[in-house]
């Protein structure tokens, strides 16, 4: 596998549970806003097995593993691998995808390796294009990895889907339009954050909420990951110590 990095403790990419990052290198897609460029491409081969005993170095104090990148569905055959491996430890599993290859998250669902998934929905369809430079064929599959994902969140296949928009000044009516999409599946403001361009604050994510009419979650740098709806704040989810616990002695 093309090996990006490794966090062995996460309080933050899961909510409610403690859990260790693994980044897999190299992403077709090109955002401007990308937190991760140096993993957009590169190379560091490793071996799974060597990333699953980092993993394992983790085993006792978490109870899940992230998949993040860079695009990690990229690398379909490594990346299941490395779930099998998670499932064989008692490890919860989950993604944090672009959506760009469904065919990767399809194999995951249908062999039972994925809990979780993270879906970035960069912008309205028709915007795709040219804000990234890439075919109406990618389009088309983020277009059919999000109706995978619902699909299998509302047969049960998927435990935990969530769609995340990330906001920037002059770019807030796309979350409008992915909503209307995406039914009452979890949605995600997420901050964007690039260069010298002020980001959107708190407040202002709150007034975008505001005019959804529905539950979300809300994603900042200052205040991390909180739950809103209809102008109340839902305190957000502590680590749950049992969830641990019950995850080593399954061990």
């Amino acid at each position: 596998m093309n090996f990006g990095g490794f966090v062995p403790v996460s309080t933050v990419d899961w909510r409610g549970r403690s859990v260790c990052t693994v980044f897999l290198r190299g992403c077709p897609v090109r955002c401007h806003y990308c937190h991760n460029l140096p993993l957009q491409s590169g190379q560091d081969f490793r071996d799974t097995e060597e990333v699953l005993d980092m993993i394992r170095s983790s085993r006792m104090v978490i109870s899940g593993v992230i998949f993040s990148g860079g695009e990690p569905t990229m690398q379909k055959n490594a990346l299941i691998a490395l779930a099998d491996g998670c499932r064989t430890m008692g490890l919860k599993v989950g993604v944090q995808t672009n959506g760009v290859f469904p065919v990767t998250l399809r194999a995951l669902i249908e062999r039972g390796l994925l809990d979780l998934v993270h879906l970035d929905i960069k912008t309205r369809w028709e915007h795709y294009p040219h804000l990234f430079r890439v075919g109406a064929e990618v389009t088309a599959h983020v277009r059919e990895s999000l109706t995978l994902c619902m699909e299998a969140n509302d047969d049960g296949r998927l435990e935990e889907f969530q769609v995340v928009v990330t906001l920037f000044p002059g770019r807030e009516d796309d979350v409008y339009h992915i909503a209307k999409e995406i039914g009452d599946h979890d949605l995600v403001l997420n901050q964007g954050v690039e260069g010298n361009i002020p980001p959107l604050k708190f407040e202002e994510l709150k007034k975008i909420a505001d005019k959804l009419r529905r539950p979300v979650k809300i994603r900042t740098r200052e205040d991390g990951e909180v739950g809103y709806v209809d102008n109340r704040i839902i305190i957000a989810d502590s680590i749950v110590l049992t969830d641990i616990l019950q995850a080593r002695r399954n061990y």
